[in-house]
């Protein structure tokens, strides 16, 4: 705290210090209010910094050192498998955090305090200040990985139960059914923390008390959890055909209010949605982000795809198209416009984007896709 706190003792001095220097003539030059000008906007630069963002935002639970486990079983923010796959985990648990635990979303589209860039600065300073190194994911980071998931239910219960919950609630350990974690956290993350455990913290490794097929077991059965832990039982889908891509097809026309004539909130989605509203979902991901999981309906066509065979299957009657992604608009915002330049005026984006819908516990599905051979 002693940073921020300096911060702020540096931008109330300059302050007051302007104030007894104020003169009554505004067109007098004062050097004076000059040098307070350039402490306060000093002082501000300094507030800014992600270290400064740390101590006023995460500390509090994860402590000043980043140790953790100060406030409400807060985790360390200095373990190696956190960063398994460079800052982008910590950086998503950031923006939108884990519903129903005290971690709230950061991101100020949903009412947090940071922008998206003042997110991505600080999950890089975290990366750095623990010491791996700072590389952005693998393509095959993001692939599925298959396993038995009676077999890991089996073994959650024995092995994992007892800090993350009967239920993934949570405890001492990291809340494991979160629904927005498991969104946000691909397959080999979660893998990375079985096999080689959280240094420093009471999560063991089990790279030598579990075999490689039973920690693949428990990671699927985590995967399967991703539409609620009660769920009954797992429905994966498959990318729909490109005639059946329309939902609701004799439904009516959605009820949009764009933002800034092209931004849909997930809350209005979702109320067309419920409505039975006729539209196309189109997450603009890659594939693997939609199998890990996506909005329920929603067709696979990534930002660097073509999309001719897409195109040519869209109707050419005023259906809605509304594109999402997990950046959270980047890729949909190229995908509108381009559909717009071809003449699909009724197009939008979703404004939260994926990770903002599975936050505010919006319906999403998981998914399979081919792989490559």
């Amino acid at each position: 705290m002693k940073f921020w706190v300096g911060a702020n003792a540096l931008l109330m001095a300059a302050i007051l210090a302007g104030c007894s220097s104020v003169q009554p003539s505004a067109e007098v030059e004062n050097p004076e209010v000059e040098e307070t000008e350039v402490a306060i906007a000093d002082a501000l630069e300094v507030a800014s910094r992600p270290e400064a963002h740390y101590q006023t935002y995460c500390a509090l639970c994860h402590a000043e050192n980043r140790e953790g486990y100060k406030n409400d079983h807060a985790p360390s923010l200095k373990t190696e498998t956190l960063f398994a796959l460079g800052p982008m985990v910590p950086s998503m648990a950031t923006a939108y955090g884990r519903p129903g635990t005290p971690m709230g979303p950061y991101l100020d589209d949903l009412g947090g305090p940071l922008t998206q860039e003042e997110i991505q600065t600080l999950a890089a300073w975290l990366n750095t200040e623990a010491g791996y190194p700072t590389r952005p994911p693998e393509g095959t980071s993001l692939m599925p990985i298959s396993g038995d998931i009676e077999l890991g239910a089996q073994i959650y219960q024995e092995q994992c139960a007892t800090c993350h919950g009967a239920n993934g609630e949570g405890g001492t350990g990291t809340a494991l059914g979160n629904v927005t974690m498991l969104a946000t956290s691909p397959d080999v993350f979660l893998k990375a923390a079985i096999v080689k455990g959280r240094n420093d913290t009471a999560m063991p490794a089990f790279e030598n008390t579990l075999a490689e097929t039973e920690i693949d077991a428990v990671v699927a059965f985590l995967r399967s959890r991703a539409q609620g832990w009660d769920a009954s039982s797992m429905k994966f889908d498959t990318p729909p055909p490109l005639d059946q891509i329309v939902l609701n097809p004799e439904g009516p026309d959605p009820n949009f209010v764009l933002e800034d004539d092209r931004y849909v909130s997930a809350e209005a989605l979702n109320a067309e949605l419920e409505a039975g509203a006729k539209m196309i979902l189109v997450d603009t991901r890659v594939p693997y982000f939609w199998a890990m999981a996506h909005i329920r309906g929603s067709v696979p066509v990534p930002y660097y795809s073509s999309r001719e065979e897409f195109i040519s299957a869209l109707p050419n009657d005023g259906t809605w198209i509304v594109a999402y992604c997990e950046c959270p608009r980047a890729a949909a915002d190229s995908a509108v416009t381009a559909l717009r330049k071809l003449g699909f005026e009724n197009t939008a984006v979703l404004y939260e984007g994926y990770a903002g819908w599975a936050a505010s516990g919006y319906p999403i599905s998981v998914g399979s896709v081919p792989e490559k051979n």
